[in-house]
């Protein structure tokens, strides 16, 4: 599994997952910038994606929805607050109705990810997410954000045609 740390922390109210991939920085990359790549592994495996609309740039949209094994498809959006392709990317990333539209019953998040080529080539991605209270950090892991994380993150390395990184 490519997946090396999580870690949670309630004072700043965020949690980090860190992964390390045997590719260059350029191609996993391309795992956000392309939708088609995205959703082959954004939800977890029993909870494929489908990016219905993918404009990854500052201000820009993504939508998509998740199919779940009894066929529920529950929606998201990203808002892109920032770009810095292939190092960078910041969105707020939160729940929608079935028409696309927020669900202001739902926290929303802010999702930071950095991607560091290592002097191996490989590449190390940390995706930190920042939570609006430590109530909202606490729906959210309960609600199994820690294992879906984890397990969409594990699909990574067969999309990269790498086989797991070494610990």
């Amino acid at each position: 599994m490519s997946v090396t740390d999580v870690h949670k922390d309630t004072e700043t109210r965020t949690m980090t997952i860190t992964a390390e991939f045997a590719a260059p920085v350029e191609r996993v990359w391309q795992l956000w910038a392309d939708p088609r790549q995205l959703e082959r592994w954004w939800g977890p495996p029993t909870y494929p994606a489908t990016v219905v609309d993918h404009d990854l740039r500052p201000g820009g949209t993504v939508n998509y929805l998740m199919t779940g094994p009894e066929g529920d498809q529950p929606r998201g959006y990203w808002r892109v607050l920032a770009v810095d392709a292939p190092h960078h990317l910041e969105f707020e990333d939160g729940f929608a109705d079935e028409a696309g539209v927020p669900n202001p019953d739902m926290p929303t998040t802010t999702i930071r990810v950095a991607l560091d080529e290592q002097l191996d080539g490989r590449t190390r991605m940390a995706i930190r997410t920042a939570f609006p209270s430590a109530e909202a950090m606490d729906q959210m892991i309960a609600m199994g954000m820690v294992e879906g994380m984890t397990e969409a993150i594990s699909q990574i390395d067969d999309l990269l045609g790498t086989g797991a990184a070494p610990a």
